[in-house]
């Protein structure tokens, strides 16, 4: 098979511009879908009220929800489609929507946390405030999911899909949050990631739209093609600065992050010894930490500090606290990791001296085994339990101690000889709870 024929092939798989819908149809529901008057305008409020009591209880189910039934990627591809066809009616029409539907998203979003009484930022709010360069490749690939969607005629549960991969509304919501608790940096994090989202899929619808091949207007001013081109690059490229400023952040902080828990479980952990805690300081570059329990020799702190080259902190010093140091660190602390410590140790001892109870009456049954045998030869194994009984009418849970025998004839076995091992094995085990079973 040559390469042709290869093509060929890929080309009959891969090819979307066979299955576009008519390009009327399709400019007349990007135009259709921009529009944010009447019962649009209206489902977008509640969608926003909707997604805002997501985020203020913290629950997905909900926030995903009104992602579903929110209207504002209309007016974003609206944008890119206006720009891919050189119809800048459309898509001043759609900026000017996006815009209306912006504001309105955020006055609804800031009057609903004004009011609420819960104002505690949730996960859900928090992961809306940092946006990333993996936010863009979300917008990017989930707008483009959505362009082909949107000008073909399979279009599945494409849309719904991608209304919940970009996001549109939750950032709103959080800008929303960030004005009513007075927290700028909030605000700020979470309009950006708004951004993010609309020029990357309005990029996305862009890209799509002249990849198949519809037919754009013929422009009288030339130059004017041209500056909007440049601008949309430029626009593009600003955008994408800060969130790759932030990524690399991210990810420096990670690795760094997994470089000192890597030492630590390397270098510094050895048996009977716990790490409560580590403290990076990176102003004075110093790596603190907490240890409790066995005593980590200076040699192996030593041997440890000239390590850290390999984990990429040479140039950090390292300080291990532990002893009566490290007690006075616990205690000025704000979390009370000695009382955390008393109460895993009062635990520790609890569960032995259970398990030592058990432990105890097999041990008994086998002390008496050559006493039992003089004693009542009619006797041929003898078993000493603790177990629990639990009533199942009332539910109530009993601890019993139960001295199990089995006997070789059991006519021999009378009560008195049964009472007389009773009250023998109560002396024996040291307890007057016992319950003899023969069998």
């Amino acid at each position: 098979m040559n390469v042709r024929k290869i093509v060929v092939i890929l080309k009959k798989y891969f090819s979307i511009v066979r299955d576009r819908e008519d390009k009327t149809q399709v400019i007349e529901s990007v135009k259709k879908d921009t529009s944010f008057r009447g019962p649009n305008l209206w489902v977008l409020i509640f969608a926003i009220f909707l997604a805002s009591l997501g985020l203020n209880v913290n629950s997905t189910a909900v926030i995903i929800g009104a992602m579903l039934i929110s209207p504002l990627m209309g007016p974003i591809v609206g944008m890119g489609f206006g720009i891919g066809i050189h119809d800048f009616e459309l898509f001043k029409r759609s900026f000017k929507n996006y815009f209306i539907a912006t504001i309105i998203s955020v006055i609804t979003a800031t009057v609903y946390f004004f009011i609420s009484p819960l104002s505690e930022a949730q996960s859900e709010l928090l992961a809306r405030t940092s946006p990333t360069l993996y936010d863009v490749l979300i917008a990017l690939f989930g707008g483009a999911a959505g362009v082909v969607a949107i000008c073909t005629k399979g279009k599945g549960n494409v849309i719904p899909g991608v209304a919940i991969a970009t996001a549109l509304m939750p950032p709103l919501c959080t800008a929303g949050f960030g004005l009513a608790t007075g927290n700028v940096s909030y605000f700020f994090g979470a309009f950006y990631l708004f951004f993010i989202n609309t020029v990357f899929i309005a990029l996305s619808t862009y890209l799509g739209v002249r990849l198949m091949k519809f037919e754009q207007k013929v422009f009288i001013d030339k130059e004017r093609g041209k500056r909007v081109g440049r601008y949309m690059i430029i626009i593009i490229f600003v955008t994408m600065i800060p969130a790759t400023f932030m990524t690399i952040n991210i990810i420096d902080k990670s690795l760094f992050k997994n470089n000192v828990q890597n030492f630590i479980n390397k270098e510094i952990k050895q048996s009977g010894t716990q790490i409560l805690s580590f403290d990076i300081n990176k102003k004075d570059s110093v790596l603190s930490i907490i240890a409790v329990g066995r005593e980590i020799a200076d040699t192996s702190i030593v041997s440890a500090q000239k390590k850290m080259t390999f984990y990429k902190m040479d140039k950090y010093k390292l300080q291990v606290i532990q002893g009566t140091n490290s007690e006075a660190v616990i205690g000025e602390g704000n979390i009370d990791y000695r009382t955390m410590l008393q109460q895993e140790e009062k635990l520790i001892q609890e569960l032995k001296d259970s398990l030592n109870s058990y432990k105890t009456y097999d041990d008994i049954s086998t002390m008496i085994k050559d006493e039992i045998k003089v004693l009542y030869p009619n006797i041929s194994t003898i078993s000493i339990m603790k177990t629990n009984e639990i009533e199942m009418n009332n539910n109530i849970e009993n601890t019993k101690i139960y001295a199990i025998v089995s006997v070789k004839d059991k006519k021999l076995f009378e009560t008195k000889e049964k009472e007389n091992l009773l009250n023998w094995l109560k002396v024996r085990c040291k307890t007057k709870d016992i319950n003899l079973v023969v069998k």
